[in-house]
């Protein structure tokens, strides 16, 4: 084994009942990197980025417990709240910062606390080592939000597991959207674009987490209802039942807001299911291209319903669109990196 790798995360990563890309992606790599190194985790329970002083005290009382050139890998929603705690400790600590999504950035913040969000944020990957983002654009986005030098932030993409072809329906009605439901990840775009093509024969299932935001909830339950049912709020499914709504999936549909890459794109590609995206940060990269140079799907502007039911009129109505999305999906799924990789990408990161 290696030197030991302490870690910070946000508590609950494991939680069934709240599953998250953020917390698998961090449970992968942590699974992965525990094959060579001693990993220590550091659980910090608090409401981030708010957290409660009880909170910052234990966290403080960690990580000055650590010995001194210890490597520390901090979950970006834990780090970029508390600078005030790592700014002291950089030249002790080896401090590597992972940005799963930069905090200013979350949808539904006031300007005030969007910029105060941003300018905490700023100060911890100033005084980190190294800073790690899920995507290219993301790192790109991180950069340019904080100032830091071009190609300074690293990436280490999410990985996909291989999983078996889904069956495509006759007529490409059986639409999905995975995300919780929240202002982010914009679902009352999707039922919005959807009530545009009524007129068509299709059905939407929302799978995803509903306490997250129960107003926001409540707008889309309201927007749904006028679907006379064909939108189903199906709340949060994961291991078999989350597989069987991609193997019962015609089309993924992505509409979020801000997204730092979508790992719900692979896991939809890894089954042959083709994506309609937003064109936001990580999203086209996690879409990617068919060894051809063929999309897989789509990509539309976020926050713009008449655009995404102009791409879902598209795709229900053509026949030979379906078709090619369908085998871009097929051939795209060569092309998908397990989470093996993601952790070398990472393991880089943490040796230099």
């Amino acid at each position: 084994m290696t030197a030991a790798l302490h870690v910070v995360l946000p508590g609950g990563i494991d939680d069934p009942a709240a599953p998250s890309g953020g917390n698998t992606y961090d449970r992968r790599v942590l699974t992965g990197l525990a094959a060579t190194r001693d990993v220590h985790e550091i659980a910090v329970a608090a409401a981030w980025p708010h957290p409660a002083e009880r909170a910052r005290s234990v966290l403080a009382r960690a990580l000055a417990q650590l010995p001194r050139n210890a490597t520390v890998l901090l979950d970006g929603l834990v780090a970029g709240a508390v600078p005030e705690l790592l700014e002291p400790l950089a030249a002790r600590l080896r401090l590597v910062v992972l940005v799963h999504l930069p905090l200013g950035d979350e949808t539904g913040l006031s300007p005030a606390e969007a910029a105060e969000l941003t300018a905490r944020e700023r100060r911890t990957v100033r005084a980190a080592a190294a800073v790690v983002a899920t995507s290219e654009g993301a790192a790109r986005r991180v950069e340019t939000l904080h100032d830091l030098p071009a190609g300074s932030v690293h990436v280490a993409a999410p990985g996909v597991d291989p999983a078996p072809l889904a069956e495509p329906g006759p007529d490409g009605g059986r639409l999905l959207c995975v995300a919780a439901v929240t202002p982010r990840k914009a679902q009352d775009v999707l039922v919005e674009a959807l009530q545009s093509v009524a007129d068509l024969p299709w059905t939407c299932t929302l799978v995803g987490a509903l306490d997250r935001a129960p107003a926001y909830v409540d707008r889309v339950r309201e927007l749904a209802a006028v679907t006379g049912g064909r939108v189903e709020l199906a709340g949060t499914r994961t291991g078999e039942a989350l597989a069987r709504s991609y193997r019962d999936a015609d089309l993924l549909v992505l509409p979020s807001l801000a997204e730092t890459y979508g790992m719900v794109v692979t896991e939809a590609l890894a089954r042959g299911v083709p994506v309609l995206g937003t064109r936001v940060a990580g999203v086209p990269e996690a879409l990617g291209t068919a060894p051809d140079g063929t999309l897989p799907g789509a990509l539309v502007p976020p926050g713009d319903p008449p655009a995404l039911a102009a791409a879902l009129r598209r795709w229900l109505t053509d026949p030979a669109l379906r078709r090619g999305w369908q085998a871009a999906a097929g051939a795209r799924r060569s092309g998908l990196l397990g989470w093996d990789e993601t952790t070398r990408r990472l393991n880089e990161v943490l040796e230099v």
